[in-house]
């Protein structure tokens, strides 16, 4: 075998050593199969508002109150992008692509919910950027600071 091939070889046995895939967990599978279920829902023309507000209704609190709040925020800041699930989360797409998202700190049992945006959305500054924020409450500073980024993430 040449160097070149031992070295890639070596490589991939290095990166492979402890880390069996254990599959999917309990809440991704979910996730896969509540994305199958949106796939057919968007296919029969079913109302994406009526379902952001229906998983809204579902999360508990504090997740709801700020989904409430986000919903408002986005649907008043940028009329434009249209409601809809992804993945189970509340979602706002733009020309059917998905712009933004929050996602509810109970749904993959994390310490915070997650408000965050697809590479769809236009937040490009140099070399790097953050594409998602840990959410902790929604004050005004919050606020004022999502609705410059959803308007931003859409120009």
């Amino acid at each position: 075998m040449s160097s070149k091939k031992d070295a890639q070889k070596t490589a991939k046995s290095a990166t492979a050593i402890n880390k069996k895939f254990k599959g999917f967990t309990d809440e991704e599978r979910a996730a896969m199969k509540e994305r199958a279920q949106e796939l057919k829902a968007e296919a029969s023309g079913q109302d994406g508002e009526r379902a952001v507000l229906a998983k809204i209704a579902e999360m508990p609190e504090p997740d709801r109150t700020m989904a409430k709040r986000l919903h408002t925020i986005i649907k008043t800041s940028v009329p434009t992008l249209s409601p809809k699930t992804w993945y189970g989360m509340p979602a706002y797409a733009k020309d059917g692509k998905v712009v933004c998202f929050f996602q509810s700190a109970y749904k993959f049992k994390s310490r915070y919910a997650t408000f965050g945006f697809s590479d769809e959305a236009n937040l490009d500054e140099g070399a790097i950027w953050p594409t998602s924020f840990a959410l902790k409450e929604l004050t005004a500073t919050e606020e004022a600071k999502i609705k410059a980024l959803v308007k931003k993430a859409v120009s």
